[in-house]
């Protein structure tokens, strides 16, 4: 099985801290093009399968390819895709203290040494998104290009949107025991309704990817409380301060940002703001489409990731690629503006927007606060009742 042995390429205390860690990962396609993909909270390297095969041709590893490198078929890519700790088959550090983007960008980079890869293009989902802003940061000068698909800033903008059915999903996620319950729970979580509902053939899409994911979740087990616990708690203290935003446009690489209008996870305006902290280098394009708009919306997530490729790979200016309108069918890319509102009375719309900005962030706030109390009084519930001293049943 491919596995990097992450302390084997840190240096210091990064090296004594990750004496052991290992990370698993699979590697598609063959090429001069190097593209690494970073999953998001609770998923595994297969999450990417849609895109890999849209870059490469194949979603079959190249470990298990039976044919020589030159006769692959593929486009000159190859893209590695991997488990992040504490989920897959990497390793599952128990304390919180070690799961944060900073740390997990430094695993991404020591799988590139691994690799022998100098420099390449990144790409990140969600929590995956927040850690390869990390890793820009952290090393700019070894990135192509840099894709974030339904991001946030962290912290507060973890929150989900605020209305009854997430709070109603938040709910039945921590109450899923089952790959079914979990399955019906996710499902939720990462596509629009609207996508659900349409019909392939006899049936919903709902129906088809439930099978699907149950399948999945029943192959590779429900995540550890361990691993949930701790990468969520990476999405919680995840934040770019302003050096490391400085750092990341200095460098000059292009960036797009691609999200799912009906992302009820990742809220779309703060993707939008942190595409105007990343100009001039941030291409923002938004789609129909969920939380996981890059299985919803396929051939648009993959035609963005190769327009930013190929882009990149001709050296566009920055400037060029931020302010290029996309006329493709199904996007729309909005433009970013830094400049204050000059109309009458746009001083005054600002100060409510800021207003209105600032309660939404304190109802976020209190909102998480309700939910992490309802499950550390249900944990504590269960460790108060009684126990049954029977027969071991071994599962």
């Amino acid at each position: 099985m491919p596995f990097c042995y992450v302390g084997s390429y840190q240096a210091g205390g990064d090296s004594l801290n990750n004496n052991g860690t290992k990370i698993f990962y699979r590697t598609y396609g063959h090429g001069p093009v190097k593209v690494l993909m970073i999953i998001g909270l609770a998923g595994t390297h297969d999450s990417w399968h849609p895109q890999i095969k849209g870059l490469t041709g194949t979603v079959t590893p190249n470990d298990d390819d039976q044919f020589p490198a030159a006769d692959a078929g593929n486009n000159g890519v190859e893209v590695c895709a991997f488990d992040n700790r504490g989920v897959g088959r990497s390793s599952v550090p128990t304390t919180k203290s070690e799961y944060t983007t900073r740390i997990m960008a430094k695993d991404a980079i020591a799988l590139m040494d691994h690799l022998g890869w100098r420099k390449a293009h990144v790409f990140g989902h969600s929590m995956g998104a927040m850690i390869a802003c990390k890793l820009a940061a952290l090393v700019p000068d070894r990135v192509l290009s840099l894709a974030l698909l339904n991001v946030t800033g962290g912290g507060y903008e973890c929150f989900p949107k605020l209305d009854r059915q997430t709070l109603s999903i938040a709910i039945r996620f921590w109450r899923a025991k089952t790959p079914e319950q979990r399955a019906a729970v996710d499902l939720d979580t990462h596509y629009s309704k609207e996508y659900l509902e349409e019909y392939v053939g006899p049936n919903t899409r709902r129906s088809i990817l439930f099978q699907e994911y149950v399948k999945g979740i029943s192959a590779s087990g429900m995540q550890s409380n361990h691993g949930f616990d701790g990468q969520a708690n990476a999405c919680w203290r995840h934040e770019m301060s302003t050096k490391e935003l400085e750092s990341i446009c200095s460098a000059g690489f292009l960036i797009s940002l691609i999200h799912g209008r009906s992302d009820i996870i990742a809220q779309l305006y703060h993707a939008r703001r942190l595409a105007e902290k990343l100009q001039p280098c941030a291409r923002m394009i938004e789609l129909r489409g969920g939380h996981l708009v890059s299985h919803e919306r396929t051939d648009e997530v993959n035609q963005a990731l190769a327009e930013l490729i190929n882009a990149s790979e001709a050296n566009v200016s920055p400037c060029d690629w931020g302010t290029t309108p996309k006329r493709s069918p199904g996007w729309a890319m909005t433009r970013i503006s830094l400049g204050r509102t000059n109309f009458e009375g746009g001083s005054k719309l600002s100060i409510v927007v800021v207003a209105v900005e600032k309660m939404h962030v304190f109802l976020l706030y209190l909102l998480g606060l309700v939910v992490l109390l309802f499950e550390y009084i249900r944990r504590a519930l269960r460790s108060l009742k009684p126990v049954k001293v029977g027969p071991a049943i071994e599962l």
